[in-house]
């Protein structure tokens, strides 16, 4: 194996360079993999933009975490993993040990581990993510597909955190990655989704993935009218907002019935305060809720998903780049053209 390999490199906002850097080696516990496939996310994109993220990576950094590859070299102490397997590996893995993981909230866990690099001839798993949240991975399965075991972790923890209850109508704000990964999620599970979009390419996507109805427009109050005439003006069961802004916020509240359930899964940027209806949310029971991230037992029920082929995984990936053209994918994506997820392929 080679001594250095290219990799993608955060410097600072909108500067990452591809260069050359030293192969990593495994210590105890750790594996090294030969990177098959790693995906462009729009928290790497947030993270391009902003040049960092407080819990994941602080620049100089190698840079990427959706990925797939093949074991090339076990630390010492791995036994569950040999050279030549197939895995996915996730970004993250919680401790187990603190108040959180105690009480089966690990996407809260007070010590959560994360890895970054997927833009990479090879990347280092650490031991605790190769103990917690590397997964083997079938053959039918290719390297792209597989690598989206972790954006759509969260897109099911999102929907099932969520509570529906049989002939639940549920509409999802957004026509991103996660908002489309969210609705297909319920789509498949047998729900009514209304898909809340601007896009014509994210109508089509969300049409294709299983939405019953597409409200396409970027008037906000028009979006709230015609969601609920789809519902006899009663308003949907359960709100999902996945675009991550205030304005959107606000509209997820009076998307619902009473009764109904608001989740608020896309993060907004820091210090961001939002206004609501304190007495719609009292006087018709809304339930609000928020979902971050993921857990190791999601993560294995994403990967059977995608394993099973009922998942259109190949809906999602609508491009490929070498890893040179890294920079390049990043400027199309800030136009927010029809691309959702483009596949780099060192």
């Amino acid at each position: 194996m080679a001594t250095t390999m290219q990799a993608a490199v955060l410097h600072g906002r909108e500067d990452v360079r591809i260069e050359e850097v030293p192969v990593p080696e495994a210590r105890p516990g750790e594996l090294i993999v030969r990177v098959g496939a790693a995906l462009t996310c729009g928290t790497d994109l947030k993270v391009f933009r902003r040049g960092y993220h407080a819990k994941m990576i602080r620049p100089p950094a190698l840079f990427g975490h959706e990925l797939a590859g093949t074991v090339v070299e076990m630390g010492e102490g791995v036994d569950a993993f040999h050279e030549g397997d197939r895995v996915v590996a996730l970004n993250s893995a919680p401790c187990g040990q603190c108040y959180y993981c105690q009480r089966g909230q690990e996407n809260l866990c007070d010590d959560l581990l994360f890895n970054n690099g997927a833009y990479a001839e090879f990347i280092r798993i650490p031991a605790r993510i190769v103990a917690k949240n590397t997964l083997h991975l079938p053959e039918q399965v290719p390297f792209e597909y597989a690598a989206l075991t972790e954006p759509l972790a969260c897109a099911v923890h999102g929907f099932t955190d969520s509570q529906p209850h049989s002939g639940d109508s549920v509409a999802v704000i957004g026509g991103g990655p996660l908002g489309l990964m969210i609705l297909h999620v319920a789509a498949l599970a047998g729900y009514e989704v209304i898909a809340l979009v601007k896009h014509d390419g994210q109508a089509k996507a969300a049409k294709r993935l299983g939405a019953a109805h597409i409200v396409q427009t970027g008037d906000i109050p028009q979006a709230i009218e015609q969601t609920r005439a789809l519902t006899g003006g009663r308003g949907v069961d359960i709100a999902i907002e996945a675009v991550g802004v205030p304005d959107s916020w606000q509209e997820a509240v009076e998307l619902v019935r009473k009764g109904g359930t608001v989740n608020f899964f896309g993060g907004c940027a820091a210090n961001t305060h939002v206004s609501l209806d304190t007495n719609r949310i009292h006087y018709n029971d809304i339930t609000l809720r928020a979902t971050f991230h993921h857990t190791p037992a999601i993560c294995r029920k994403a990967l059977e998903l995608i394993s099973s082929g009922r998942f259109q995984a190949s809906a999602f990936i609508t491009g490929h780049a070498h890893l040179y053209e890294l920079t390049r994918v990043f400027a199309k994506l800030m136009n927010r053209n029809a691309e959702i997820k483009t596949a780099i392929v060192p």
